[in-house]
């Protein structure tokens, strides 16, 4: 504003505002991301709660609903959840 009523060089002025909002746009995005992450994690959460703490078997049904993919590697595998979070278990 204070360059605009300077009579400043108004193309400067206009790439800064379409700068900031820009900038603004990719914020307003991260944050809905990170939004959705944490509702992931917290649903993730909830079923875990509701689930038994002693697994006997297999649960394919919960396999599933948790867990996004595994890769193995030669002297590791990661796991990763459909909450984004990834975890190493070294052998």
């Amino acid at each position: 504003m204070k360059l605009a009523t300077s009579n400043a060089d108004y193309d400067k002025v206009g790439d800064e505002i379409h700068r900031l909002r820009d900038q603004k746009q990719e914020l307003q995005v991260e944050s809905a991301n990170r939004d959705e992450l944490k509702k992931r994690i917290a649903d993730m959460s909830t079923f875990l709660k509701k689930q038994s703490t002693a697994l006997i078997e297999y649960d394919e049904q919960l396999v599933r609903r948790l867990i996004e993919k595994v890769t193995i590697y030669e002297d590791k595998f990661t796991v990763e959840f459909k909450s984004s979070v990834t975890v190493e278990v070294y052998e």
